[in-house]
């Protein structure tokens, strides 16, 4: 097989392809640089954050969160909490997959999860969770009606009450 396009959209029957199991319908390739290595020649593990915010920058676009109702109008999203599962190394060159889903919604947050492939092998898992607040920064923001409509129709997630 050939790669995957680097830092495009991958979804359905390509993402199959590349050895990402459903439930993820949403992902993006890339290849392994070497800025991205640690002492031990393996990605380090900072890495993986980096890849999981470049992974939620193109979902938010894709899903219609990256910008609000009105022309110019942004959401402010806080990520609450981050974390990473490393199951297997990756090394320079090689191609993997960052892949991920909103798993769960609450009234003004959601819980996203990822999963890193290389050649189908799951080498990392991670979480996160995003709350939308209005620009203040501190006071909390419902959830629009089209954040639920994608979450739900596109990953399958759950109201988490």
């Amino acid at each position: 097989m050939s790669d995957p396009p680097f830092l495009t959209p991958l979804t359905g029957e390509a993402l199959r392809a590349a050895g990402v199991p459903a439930p993820f319908a949403f992902g993006q390739a890339d290849r392994v640089r070497f800025r991205e290595l640690d002492v031990l020649d393996h990605v380090n593990n900072a890495a993986y954050l980096t890849w999981f915010e470049s992974f939620r920058i193109a979902y938010m676009r894709a899903y219609g969160i990256s910008s609000g109702p009105q022309a110019g109008e942004r959401p402010v999203l806080v990520l609450k909490s981050v974390g990473v599962d490393y199951h297997a190394p990756l090394y320079l060159d090689d191609v993997y997959v960052v892949a991920g889903r909103t798993r769960a919604f609450r009234n003004t947050s959601w819980t996203m999860e990822y999963g890193v492939f290389r050649d189908g092998a799951h080498c990392a898992s991670g979480h996160a969770v995003i709350v939308l607040v209005e620009p203040d920064f501190v006071t909390r923001k419902r959830l629009p009606a089209h954040y639920i409509e994608a979450f739900r129709d596109r990953d399958g997630a759950e109201f988490e009450g």
